[in-house]
Formats: structure tokens, sequence, C-alpha cells
């Protein structure tokens, strides 16, 4: 018997997969510079950081998340390059050359109704590389990705879910299915 007073729900996160052969491509780079999430996570780009969610409340989430699929176009992501976070937080990521507001307007309108939070921080796209390792492994991180060059289009954004064992699985994939925008 547990004392939770949360209701039955899940950690969920939501997230634009970063296609193969770049996904694996990421995910192993992540692996070989020590990161010890770098199985658990696979390689994305963060929308909305993880939240939990009420079981009771999914089919609401599932309807927000629809609509605002609905509204929006498929569109280009071009990876180029590595940044970091520091000194704000010990984070080495391969950067957007492409695709940085489209992203970011995913993320506002994903983050009203039933998911309106407020932000840790301001949201800036990205594929982290490195995350909780020693300063060398973040200096090699950013070294030897610093001229990482890939580029994909981005059709859906999914839903992940945190498991018990500590790993996040893609669970479900919301369409786009917006008209592009008219120059």
């Amino acid at each position: 018997m547990t004392d939770d007073p949360r209701p039955a729900g899940q950690t969920i996160g939501l997230a634009v997969p970063i296609p193969e052969p770049y996904g694996s491509e990421l995910q192993d780079w992540r692996r070989s510079f020590g990161d010890p999430l770098a199985d658990a996570i696979p390689a994305h780009i963060t929308l909305l950081p993880p939240r939990f969610i009420a079981d009771a409340d999914r089919p609401g989430l599932y309807e927000h998340l629809d609509k605002v699929a609905s509204r929006f176009a498929p569109f280009r992501v071009h990876l180029r390059g590595t940044a970091t976070f520091l000194p704000v937080s010990p984070v080495v990521f391969v950067a957007l050359a492409q695709g940085i507001s489209a992203c970011e307007r995913l993320s506002d309108a994903i983050r009203t109704g039933p998911l309106d939070v407020e932000l840790s921080f301001p949201y800036h796209p990205h594929v982290t590389v490195a995350h909780h390792v020693s300063e060398e492994a973040m200096d090699n991180a950013f070294d030897t990705l610093a001229g990482y060059d890939a580029g994909f289009d981005v059709a859906a954004f999914s839903l992940y879910e945190h498991g018990d064992d500590g790993y996040w699985r893609r669970e479900r994939d919301f369409v786009l299915t917006g008209e592009a925008a008219r120059v």
C-alpha cells in the first residue's frame, strides 16, 4: 500500500523524434561521451519537458494535441554544429540551423490548455549529446560534433512516456496536417 496522493498517471514529454539514420547516430555519440542517460532517452528535440499527466486527463490531452497538430504544417529541420548551455547547465547539444521558429511556435501551442505550464528556462530547441558528464567529455562532445550536419523533414511530433525502468518510450505520434504558410 502506498501513500502517494497523486492519481494514477504517467510522466510524459513531447518531442520531435530525430529520424534514422541520425537518431541512432546521435544516440551512439551520446553514449560514446559517457552520458549515463544515452540509452534511456532517444535522440529528440524537446517540445514539452517532463510532466505528470493523470490517466483521467488523457482524453482531453489527446484532443488538445490533435488540435495543435492540425494547425501546423510539416517543416524542415537542419542540425548543424554544437553549442552549450554552460555555465547555466552542463549540456552540450547539436544546434538547429533551420526549424527553430517552427519548433518554438509548436512548443508554445502545445503549452496551452491542459498543458499550460511555465518553463524553468527560456525555450531553446536543441538535441542533447552530452549531459551529466565530465568537463573533458563535454569538451570532447563539443569538438567532435562541431562539424555535424544533417537535415530532415518533420511531419509529426511524438508523446513519450517515462517508464518505471527509467527509459523514455515513444507512445503516440501527432501528425502535422496544417497548411503551409503562404508567402
